[in-house]
């Protein structure tokens, strides 16, 4: 393969992992074999004097998914430059003072603030554009909503979920296949929600790692700024203030580390960092490296800033990163050993997940045998084979993961048939990943995972069925169907004289399985399994149809995809369901053991019951396009993200723009409305 071959190979497999990693929170490559073979493009590129459109190596993160506002950042977010080598940082340092600080593994979030209070939040997305998220942002555990600081402030930082909230979470999730794989996926989810609600359960928590811009209250708005952002890692915009703004800007006396002083002042909790210059800049990260399997929040690495604001601004940026700054990724430590099999787990939704099992080694102070191998994409992509000789490592000195095949054998057979159940096994292609499922819909494997979640907290909440328990009651053939949990008094004496069951215990599930028997609609459509339906998409379903249960079942793809929240693939998976008859007449049978309690519901409130609203452009009576979408939603509107023949009218104060959507309304004849019309005429408001 010639050189420029390879180079477009490279930039195809890092931009699909890029593209899982930021904007589907999931992993199909290790972070080990990303830097490998970034580093592999980026040295072709050297060599080749070429660099292909769409290299990563100049193009920073993904597009912003569509669910959210968008907005694109004032200054561009670019990456930063990156080292394993101490000695590299303390040439890079030279003669200068810096900021050593922890590089924290979450999601990058810009926050302004005007006039004291906070007034937008927007997600790094792809350094240009991000996603707007200030609703979840206000929820967040530690952030100021008020500050004493009165004027435009403008500040970067990371969102992040400590280990400890991670484990927490992950705990009240029955169903170990729902569960997170890690905390920046986590968080990444967390923060981008589209209900607040959610996002304030997951106890997410802001680090400011870079001061943007302060400019006082007398002169905010103007555009004429000192300096420029440049850096994810804190590259401010201001460091003294010109002379022609000698009382607009604030004056930081050219230094980081006032700033880090002046954001703290305010009420911010500042990501951790040290002083350092060429003498001791070794020993700090020596220091740092010490702490990192104790420290609370995830972390990938380090952040070396210039403190002198001017210096580091004179240095310019390349394509993609700041000069002022760098970043120190840990020097993963490496053990050989010999791949003695791989293990294939089945869970509830049919996917049979990869795990390797090597010869026992130390990494990072532990003992490691088992590391996942996520899907057969990256078993494929590795070339194992059983007796194979490969390196392993701790992503984040955590997550044991495979880092190489030495050996490529390439022969690990892929299994055919499902090691719980010996029914058929295929491969799928879903996204551009393979992965392996079983086919066979009574597989024991795919039936205890769906009873554990039809019986966890947030489905039928039913005390005393553990995943043990139900493996042993299904084996005895007391379950077939959900609705046969509430007949298990069919074969009381037999509980009664199971080990680890008596008299007590059994009553103590009889009195749980009673309970359970009164329960909401959103909490059984939960409960079913059905693929990508969490709780929160249930409640949306239930509401959107007043728990007519015969009306969801009927519905189209279409017609769910219009519920704010859903979307095509949840309405496509959800209508697949309910294709099923085995499926609608299960349904039937547990609801006739269940009483269902209705949410109450005004009818003669939702005087916008049916209609569907587009919202775009800034707005002068609603703080937010999301305060409007509140108000419509309250009344039994709909608000979509793009007009389709179904909208009831587009609400756009420039109604004489040429934007896409105006344009898109008047070829479809959708009425395009100011806010004030809006208001007076759905709302019954006056001006």
């Amino acid at each position: 393969m010639d050189k420029t071959a390879r180079m477009k190979e490279l930039i195809a497999r890092l931009t699909e992992a890029s593209r899982a990693y930021y904007a589907e929170d999931r992993e199909i490559m290790s972070n080990f074999e990303y830097d490998r073979l970034y580093d592999e493009l980026e040295a072709l590129e050297k060599e080749t004097g070429t660099v292909l459109a769409g290299s990563p190596t100049v193009t920073v993160g993904y597009e912003a998914v569509d669910e959210l506002p968008k907005e694109r950042h004032e200054r561009p977010m670019l990456s930063l430059g990156k080292t394993k080598s101490r000695e590299e940082l303390r040439d890079w340092l030279g003669d200068q003072k810096g900021l050593l600080s922890w590089k924290l593994d979450g999601l990058t979030v810009v926050l302004t603030y005007r006039d004291g209070a906070l007034f937008k939040a927007v997600t790094r997305g792809n350094g240009e554009i991000g996603e707007v998220i200030t609703p979840n942002a206000k929820v967040f555990v530690n952030i100021p909503l008020k500050i004493p600081f009165q004027g435009e402030l403008v500040l970067r930082g990371e969102a992040v979920i400590t280990y400890e909230d991670f484990e927490r979470i992950n705990e009240k999730i029955e169903d170990a296949d729902a569960r997170y794989k890690n905390p920046r996926n986590l968080c990444s989810g967390s923060v981008r929600q589209l209900s607040s609600e959610i996002t304030a359960q997951r106890n997410v928590r802001f680090y400011a790692f870079a001061l943007v811009s302060a400019q006082e209250a007398a002169e905010t708005g103007k555009t004429d700024r000192t300096g420029e952002a440049a850096g994810e890692a804190g590259t401010a915009e201001i460091g003294k203030a010109g002379a022609g703004e000698a009382e607009a800007a604030v004056d930081f006396e050219n230094s980081r580390k006032k700033q880090f002083a002046f954001l703290a002042s305010q009420g911010f909790d500042v990501v951790e960092y040290r002083e350092v210059d060429a003498g001791n800049v070794e020993e700090a990260v020596s220091d740092f490296e010490e702490r990192i399997r104790t420290f609370p929040i995830p972390s990938d690495g380090l952040v070396l800033i210039y403190d002198d604001i001017a210096y580091g601004l004179s240095l310019g940026t390349t394509a993609k990163f700041p000069r002022d700054s760098i970043a120190f990724k840990w020097e993963d430590e490496t053990a050989e050993t010999t791949l003695l099999e791989m293990e294939w787990s089945a869970s509830r939704t049919g996917l049979i997940n990869p795990v390797a099992i090597f010869e026992p080694v130390q990494l990072e102070g532990t003992t490691v045998s088992r590391a996942s191998v996520h899907n057969v994409s990256i078993v494929k992509s590795l070339e194992l084979g059983i007796g194979d000789r490969i390196t392993v490592y701790k992503a984040n000195m955590i997550i044991p993961q495979i880092a190489e095949n030495l050996t490529k054998s390439g022969t690990l057979p892929i299994p055919d048939t499902c090691p719980v159940c010996g029914g058929k096994a295929e491969i799928r292609q879903v996204n551009d990943v393979q992965s392996l499922y079983c086919t066979n819909p009574d597989c024991d494997a795919k039936k205890v995972k769906a009873f554990t979640l039809f019986v966890s907290r947030d489905a039928l909440n039913i005390d005393g069925l553990s995943e043990a328990t139900l493996e042993k009651f299904l084996g005895r053939g007391f379950l077939h169907r959900f609705a046969d949990l509430f007949h298990l008094d069919r074969y009381r004496e037999e509980i009664v004289a199971m080990e680890g069951f008596g008299e007590k215990s059994y009553q103590n599930l009889a009195d749980s399985i009673e309970r359970a028997r009164t329960t909401t609609l959103p909490r059984v459509i939960y409960g079913l399994g059905i693929q990508n339906i969490g709780l929160a998409n249930a409640k949306m379903i239930c509401r959107e149809y007043n728990d007519d249960l015969e009306r969801m079942m009927n519905a189209d793809v279409e017609e769910l995809s219009l519920i704010d929240g859903v979307g095509g693939v949840i309405a496509g998976t959800f209508c697949d369901y309910w294709q099923s008859q085995k499926n609608r007449e299960d349904m039937r049978l547990l609801l006739s053991e269940l009483t269902i309690e209705h949410t109450q519901v005004d009818e003669s409130a939702l005087t916008l019951k049916g209609l569907v609203f587009v919202v775009t452009g800034s707005l002068n009576h609603f703080d937010g396009r999301s305060a409007l979408k509140e108000v419509i939603e309250q009344k039994g509107g709909k608000v979509t993200g793009s007009v389709t023949g179904k909208t009831t009218c587009l609400i756009n104060n420039d109604s004489a723009s040429n934007s896409a959507k105006n344009k898109k309304a008047k070829e479809l004849n959708v009425p395009v409305l100011t806010e004030e019309e809006f208001m007076k005429r759905y709302l019954g408001m006056e001006e």
